[in-house]
């Protein structure tokens, strides 16, 4: 990316952030002034809970294993998410991907701070999945970079967002099937850094669906030297 175009970015962030001091917050749910999200409405979210898969965290079987993994287990160690994709989350994920609301990064990324104090997930470096270069020119910034970098802000954590690029853009995996989310994204991202050779990575992204896309960046920092990667999630669809 050039100097330019890195000084767009920048601007662009810098005018969000001043919309965002013009128009002070007001819970996305019960319209509470002073926060984007209450307690009490963010209490409303389900929680993940205990019976998930032990590597891809969707739903689990008695053995602990979904029936996914039973068959074909994923390389990446484990897959975590702090709450599932539903009710105010879910507004405040649209709002903070698809409405320049950046402000938003901070309250989601403690979430996943305080998420990551009660479920230590040990890690040396932190690397939030990449955009492709025209949809970050589109956007303006990664969501998935915002919330890494609040959530290592509460935990002292090492962000990287150079780590891994997206070398290929892929179509959009809402409407795909399992199969076809794996097949969009397999080989679409490359490790590009050196430092992550037998070193410890915690991937960051918004949502989980299948894994597919988390499973892709794990195989490229497998590849680039990694000696493990685990993912957390800022929510998880059902």
């Amino acid at each position: 990316m050039s100097f330019i175009e890195k000084a767009g970015l920048r601007w662009s962030a810098l005018y969000r952030h001043f919309l965002d001091l013009l128009f002070p917050p007001r819970c996305l749910g019960c319209r509470k002034p002073g926060v984007w999200l209450c307690q009490a409405c963010l209490e409303q979210v389900p929680r993940i809970e205990s019976s998930f898969c032990s590597i891809c965290g969707d739903r689990a079987g008695n053995d602990g294993l979904c029936s996914r993994c039973r068959t074909r287990p994923l390389r990446i160690e484990r897959i975590r998410s702090v709450l599932y994709f539903e009710g105010v989350l879910r507004e405040a994920i649209h709002r903070l991907k698809y409405r320049g609301c950046v402000a938003l990064a901070e309250p989601l990324g403690s979430l996943m701070a305080a998420y990551l104090d009660e479920h230590p997930m040990p890690a040396d470096v932190v690397v939030p999945v990449p955009l492709h270069i025209t949809r970050l020119r589109e956007r303006g910034y990664n969501q998935a970079a915002l919330l890494a970098h609040e959530m290592a802000r509460g935990n002292g954590l090492v962000v990287n967002e150079h780590t891994l690029v997206r070398e290929r853009a892929t179509a959009a995996q809402v409407t795909l099937s399992a199969e076809e989310r794996r097949l969009n994204v397999k080989e679409a991202f490359r490790c590009v850094d050196a430092g992550v050779v037998g070193r410890k990575v915690l991937l960051i992204d918004d949502v989980c669906t299948t894994g597919a896309t988390l499973e892709a960046c794990a195989l490229a920092l497998y590849e680039g030297g990694a000696s493990s990667v685990q993912a957390l999630t800022l929510a998880r669809a059902r």
